[in-house]
């Protein structure tokens, strides 16, 4: 059941989303910055061209089957390679009730609300720490920026329910971005004061980070005037307040040929943005082993396709549904050695439906 949370977000989504101002609001510091560009001014174009992943290479398994701080499925990951840690973000699980909390919740209030549990974990699958995100949204793709005071992560925030396509539930989908530092055992909620939130023009929702963290740069997925658009900006700079892309493309028509499309993740490296897609075993078509996952990658420069690939990465997971993307870098004093790792979630049996978390990764670059 929706609470008074979600109800006035409702009311202030169906009052439009122009009301949200193109400005980069610093909740921590008091900052406000002026936006510099309007998506009118974006072109793919201008990013130095480098190589990509060989996405018909094979993939490896970083980690396999591993627990999260919940059941419930990954929905993505991102890595501080300076420090050797993951973070991996789910929705918080039904009936948990959180320290501020006066009452549980199912797990639907939770999906509908934007709740989520992000999880650090070593290289190894050990878990580390526990943060809760409360009305951030849906976390379909985060990412990390490693600083010398700590982890700080980049999601969405400022979760608005919108209506399934079963007409009785809900997913809340986060309208702004939000940085913060990585503390364990905190509870942060949309207006936490620990916060710094950035949003972009009037009209532009579902707003999702990623980092390429060899180049300093963002990546956000957002949906204009109803159409799906990656950004990619200068991470220093758009933290600044700036908002001059160095490229800004379109969503393929098809990321998965042959199936519905079920967008799954996104990360970028270079001049070359990879996008993820594919359902559980079971949905949509998708049989063991094949599945129906996709790999595609895009030209920064051009916006087009340049390789869409079956990728059959941890094909004997019982249930494997792909969920997020990122780039690893093993050795931080070798930034060459790079990664495009690829998540899945599984089951634990066909009696047992708590998830577990398994990464893999390609390295080959043509």
């Amino acid at each position: 059941m929706l609470d008074r949370r979600q109800i006035l977000r409702m009311a202030a989504a169906a009052a439009g989303a122009a009301a949200v101002p193109a400005v980069a609001v610093g909740v921590a510091q008091g900052v406000a910055h002026s936006r510099r560009t309007s998506k009118e001014d974006a072109t793919p174009g201008s990013v130095t061209a480098t190589q990509r992943f060989d996405l018909t290479a094979p993939s490896t398994a970083l980690l396999r089957e591993v627990w999260l701080s919940g059941t419930r499925v990954l929905q993505s990951f991102a890595f501080d390679n300076t420090r050797g840690h993951i973070f991996a973000v789910q929705l918080v699980d039904g009936g948990l009730q959180l320290p501020g909390e006066t009452q549980t919740y199912s797990g639907n209030d939770r999906t509908a609300n934007g709740d989520l549990c992000l999880t650090r974990l070593d290289t190894a699958g050990r878990i580390l720490g526990t943060m809760y995100l409360r009305g951030f949204g849906h976390g379909v793709q985060i990412g990390v920026e490693s600083t010398n005071s700590g982890s700080y992560l980049w999601t969405e925030t400022h979760s608005v329910p919108a209506l399934n396509p079963d007409g009785t539930t809900y997913t809340g989908w986060g309208d702004r971005l939000a940085r913060f530092k990585f503390t364990n055992g905190t509870v942060l909620t949309a207006d936490s004061p620990a916060l710094i939130q950035y949003t972009l023009e009037s009209g532009v929702d579902r707003t999702t980070a990623a980092i390429d963290p060899a180049n300093n740069r963002l990546v956000v997925r957002c949906r204009v005037s109803g159409a799906w658009r990656y950004r990619l900006y200068d991470l220093a700079d758009f933290k600044a307040g700036g908002r001059t892309t160095l490229a800004d493309v379109a969503q393929p028509a098809d990321l998965q040929p042959g199936y519905p499309d079920t967008f799954q993740g996104f990360t970028s490296y270079g001049s070359y943005l990879y996008l993820l897609a594919g359902t559980a075993y079971g949905t949509d078509g998708s049989v063991s082993p094949d599945g129906n996952t996709y790999i595609t990658s895009i030209d920064w420069n051009t916006g087009a396709m340049t390789e869409q690939k079956l990728t059959k990465a941890g094909y004997s997971l019982p249930y494997r549904e792909p969920e997020g993307m990122a780039i690893q870098i093993p050795d931080p004093n070798n930034p060459q050695t790079v990664r495009l790792c690829s998540g899945f979630a599984s089951v634990v049996s066909d009696t047992d439906s708590r998830k577990r978390a398994s990464i893999y990764y390609k390295d080959a670059l043509v």
